[in-house]
């Protein structure tokens, strides 16, 4: 959720004495000229004199070249919105500099305990809905013993992960910026290729997850209330179709919003959301527990009898991907990582921020997932909040749901946008004029630049997500499914291969032998969640109608 706002935190954490001086020199940029004497400190003035001279003494102009556009911001190549390229760069006056970092950002400011909350933030959502159903399935025993694997296996790739963040020297290498900047420059040929089609496919089923949940806790406000006013008599049976079709008319609208996922509240009112349906779920399950006196569940899962050996193992192998899910945030790691400031290593800072956050996140989640099994035993829904569980007291079960609204809404955009941005940049390749605006003014407000390609091409996208989560409208399903195939590839696959070139570990030595053991081992996890995941998805498609899911 804050992989497309991170930088933002990082500028508002920034000293204050460098704030001015940033407005002043995206002006200057923005016009493409020097206007020197708004500097506060002569000598940061002196110093961007000097760099900007060796750029031009040494023609760096191919290395980093600025492209000055009327009105826009100078682009540079291999980099996003960074002032200058500064690889291998050795001057001293970059490294003394009080308010800019070898790149020529701004100071980071981050720290541990920043960076392990924006972990927090990140990985804590929608997943933590599922985990009392994937505990119910391996029961007392496998399930938290599964969940404290998947926090080691993470907490040691994303370790390795910290590894990336700059190519070559730890401590004075060029900085990458996102997880593909760092696949691209330590891997590169196909590998990059390969990430981008497991990330974009990471990203599809996200969304479409998101679509899911979403029209399933809006029909959940409407049944909860129907449960309320007939006093539980009446089963309210209903369709999420409709509901489903308000997300997508509402995912239409935001998406036309340019850089609605940097929009700078958005991070903070997700975080504010996912916490509180969080809470409110874990206390809920405390309390019947409390209620009932009594810990449900078995050693080891749901018994054969309700289900068959067959859906048993499907169910049980659909769990590894549930809570797969639950830890995924690979993809941002690096994100966060850019807002550390160093010395210490930005690589050492991140470690102790990783272990911090896991620690706190299989804290929370054990809570969640273990009280939920805990009040319904094998019975656990597969979304805690919405499987009825839960009766009373209605209205915070309403809270709940709405703010799982709210939290998907602006989610859906985040991670729809690098879709959005990939398919358009593409066809401005492709198509010059494709991009061209128009300007349609609104009294009161900026006029809006209306450009035809985006409006047709994102309304048809949301429209792709919309249909297809009405044609497998199964939460749980879907979830286990983008678990257990964004979980080998992105937590695993290219954090161990990037750790193996950045540490130039010998081929077949006992190290290569093992890193290479433990992906494989990870690989097969993946395939079982991913195997049954599908069936499970197969299996309901035999009692649902498409077009005509009713709860």
């Amino acid at each position: 959720m804050l992989s497309d706002s991170i930088k933002s935190v990082a500028f508002l954490n920034s000293a204050g004495r460098c704030n001015a001086r940033r407005h002043a020199f995206e002006h200057i940029y923005a016009y493409g000229y020097y206007v020197l004497h708004i500097c506060i400190n002569l000598s940061e003035v002196e110093l961007f004199e000097s760099r900007q001279r060796k750029f031009q003494e040494n023609n760096l102009e191919q290395a980093s070249t600025f492209s000055f556009h009327e009105n826009k911001m100078p682009e540079i190549a291999g980099s996003n919105n960074q002032f200058f390229d500064v690889e291998g760069s050795t001057d001293n006056d970059v490294t003394e500099s009080k308010c800019y970092d070898d790149d020529g950002r701004l100071k980071r400011t981050g720290s541990v305990w920043t960076a392990s909350s924006h972990i927090i933030t990140a990985v804590i959502g929608s997943g933590v809905l599922s985990l009392a159903w994937a505990i119910a399935q391996l029961g007392w025993i496998a399930g938290p013993a599964v969940m404290v694997l998947f926090s080691v296996v993470t907490f040691y790739t994303s370790s390795m992960l910290a590894h990336c963040y700059r190519s070559g020297d730890p401590n004075s290498g060029k900085r990458n910026y996102t997880y593909m900047d760092a696949v691209r420059s330590i891997l590169g040929g196909v590998n990059v290729t390969m990430c981008g089609i497991f990330q974009y496919l990471n990203l599809l089923g996200i969304v479409i997850g998101y679509t899911i949940a979403a029209s399933i806790s809006m029909m959940a406000i409407k049944r909860s209330n129907c449960f309320h006013e007939s006093g539980g008599k009446n089963p309210c049976h209903m369709s999420s179709n409709k509901y489903t079709l308000i997300f997508g008319a509402t995912e239409i609208l935001l998406s036309q919003i340019p850089d609605f996922d940097q929009i700078w509240w958005l991070s903070t009112v997700a975080a504010i959301m996912s916490f509180t349906y969080s809470i409110i779920g874990l206390a809920l399950g405390i309390s019947k527990v409390a209620e009932t006196g009594t810990f449900l569940g078995s050693l080891t899962g749901i018994s054969i009898g309700p289900v068959t050996q067959t859906q048993k193992i499907w169910r049980t192998s659909q769990a590894l991907g549930d809570i797969a899910f639950a830890y995924s945030y690979a993809v941002v790691l690096i994100e966060i990582q850019d807002t550390l400031k160093s010395p210490p290593s930005e690589a050492k800072t991140m470690k102790k921020a990783t272990i911090t956050s896991i620690a706190v996140t299989t804290t929370f989640y054990m809570l969640c997932g273990c009280m939920g099994y805990a009040a319904f035993g094998d019975a656990a829904p597969g979304n805690l909040l919405t499987g009825f569980g839960f009766y009373n007291p209605y209205w915070l079960i309403d809270i709940a749901n709405v703010a799982i609204v709210i939290h998907l809404v602006g989610a859906y955009q985040v991670f729809s946008q690098p879709i959005f941005a990939f398919v358009e940049k593409g066809a401005t390749q492709r198509w010059s004029n494709i991009d061209k605006e128009f300007k349609i003014p609104i009294p009161g407000f900026v006029p809006y630049k209306l450009n035809v390609f985006r409006l047709v091409w994102r309304t048809l996208f949301v429209i792709l997500t919309t249909v297809i989560s009405m044609l497998l409208p199964f939460f749980n399903d879907i979830v286990g499914v983008i678990g257990a195939l964004g979980f080998w590839p992105l937590t695993v696959y290219f954090p161990v291969e990037m750790y193996i070139s950045q540490k130039r570990i010998p081929k077949w030595s006992t190290r290569w032998v093992s890193l290479q053991i433990f992906s494989v081992a990870c690989l097969i996890v993946s395939i079982v969640a991913a195997v049954g995941s599908v069936a499970g998805v197969l299996l309901d498609l035999k009692k649902y109608k498409p077009f005509h899911s009713n709860y």
